[in-house]
């Protein structure tokens, strides 16, 4: 059984999108606060974290930091009312896989925390190889020279649009339609952010800046 932790400090909250997990089958563990979640992570395994942000003692931005120091690959989704785009940018910039603004629908919240998990859990499926980089769009994972890449939801979709119209440059806004859909609120600029987290983390330079346009993919490397 998918193990949960979900961290929300509104009983009414927890207590309903805790039952709709259960109706998943997913085994939750609901918390109220940040403290106990960091301590409840440090002596149990989960296949998916779901944090509030602002609960007591310590924020889910700071839970986030943790599992991210002791279990880096554990997925974890953002729930909260908080829609700015400073704390959006602090969320991805700690390796967020999604951020979902509150009131939200429990079944829009339960399909993207199993689209987070099929791409965990169907990791190891057959991948497309280009030029040493893998792409498995299904358990959307990338790989390079077999070596899994510990990209975000975000930053992969990023890669993958770019990759399937290598020959396309983008704008920030195209990119922002393709990755987020119309859930993004906030400056264009935050693609800015995740293209310098993703070339980080590329072996090589496939993410190739246009002049006055955006981004597009490098087809030299």
């Amino acid at each position: 059984m998918i193990k949960v932790l979900f961290l929300e400090d509104e009983p009414t909250v927890s207590e309903v999108l805790t039952e709709y997990m259960k109706l998943q089958q997913y085994d939750v563990t609901p918390i109220d606060d940040g403290e106990a979640a960091i301590h409840i992570l440090e002596e149990n395994d989960f296949d998916l974290a779901v944090l509030d942000i602002m609960v007591p003692k310590k924020s889910g931005l700071e839970v986030l930091q943790h599992i991210r120091t002791i279990k880096p690959d554990l997925p974890a989704i953002m729930l909260t009312a908080i829609n700015d785009e400073q704390t959006q940018l602090k969320a991805f910039n700690l390796y967020a896989d999604d951020y979902v603004i509150k009131p939200v629908s429990p079944l829009i919240l339960l399909k993207r925390m199993e689209t987070i998990l099929r791409r965990v859990k169907t990791a190891d499926k057959k991948t497309e190889k280009i030029d040493g980089l893998y792409l498995n769009e299904e358990s959307y994972q990338a790989f390079y020279d077999n070596v899994p890449l510990q990209l975000t939801l975000s930053e992969f979709l990023l890669l993958q649009t770019l990759k399937k119209e290598s020959g396309k440059a983008f704008t920030r806004e195209q990119l922002i339609l393709r990755i987020f859909n119309e859930d993004y609120i906030g400056n264009d600029r935050i693609i800015d952010a995740h293209v310098k987290n993703l070339r980080k983390k590329l072996p090589q330079n496939y993410v190739k800046t246009v002049i006055g346009v955006g981004y597009q993919f490098n087809d030299e490397v």
